[in-house]
């Protein structure tokens, strides 16, 4: 298991070092008037509203290394949060190069077609979120219980979040952010994968 997770950091610099050169791709790729993205694009409409998911990966991934002793839970932790704190930080850049609000009165996902259908209940703003509920429950248990909650509860966002970024791949116009896209959806795949074998060696699975 040490190797997975070695494997999940080596990715995770890996994209922290890449980051400035894709901001500044960018720049080149949807700069110009004449390739910049409107404020109703899927371009835009992701750059939201993976902004807003990978906040709260970040979140629970600071509460659970706050739950835990377990090195193996709290490495991974901090590659996600770590991982998506950079991303993110990349998404709202694009959205100030591009001149766009980075809040929108649309719908989340309404770029995917799923406007009517993105907002859950209880704070679950997206599919795959977590709700306030849960969050809370998350900030309530320690030791194994919270990294099984911690485990289950990443493995949906990140459900969500390939399913989002898969959108990004088939719709958005700007290079290499269908390239961070779809990098999202390979990484994050990786790391459902190893969730799983996490979860089996605590006696527990994925969520239904």
């Amino acid at each position: 298991m040490t190797r997975h997770i070695g494997w999940v950091a080596g990715s995770a610099a890996a994209v922290l070092v890449a980051a400035g050169a894709i901001t500044y791709a960018v720049a080149e790729d949807g700069g110009s008037s004449a390739t910049t993205p409107t404020a109703g694009s899927a371009d835009a409409g992701f750059a939201r509203d993976m902004a807003v998911h990978h906040q709260q990966a970040v979140e629970m991934s600071y509460i659970v290394r706050d739950r835990t002793k377990n090195e193996e839970v709290r490495r991974l932790a901090y590659d996600i949060a770590q991982t998506q704190a950079n991303q993110r930080g990349m998404l709202l850049g694009w959205l100030d190069l591009w001149e766009l609000p980075k809040v929108s009165a649309d719908a989340p996902m309404t770029w995917m077609g799923m406007g009517d259908m993105a907002s859950g209940k209880d704070g679950a703003l997206m599919p795959g979120m977590a709700t306030n509920t849960e969050l809370k429950k998350l900030n309530t248990l320690s030791g194994e219980q919270a990294e099984v909650l911690y485990l289950q509860l990443m493995t949906d966002h990140h459900k969500g979040g390939i399913h989002m970024a898969e959108g990004c791949v088939a719709k958005c116009t700007v290079g290499v952010e269908k390239k961070l896209a779809q990098g999202m959806v390979d990484a994050q795949q990786s790391e459902i994968d190893l969730m799983a074998d996490m979860l089996k060696e605590r006696g527990a699975k994925a969520r239904d």
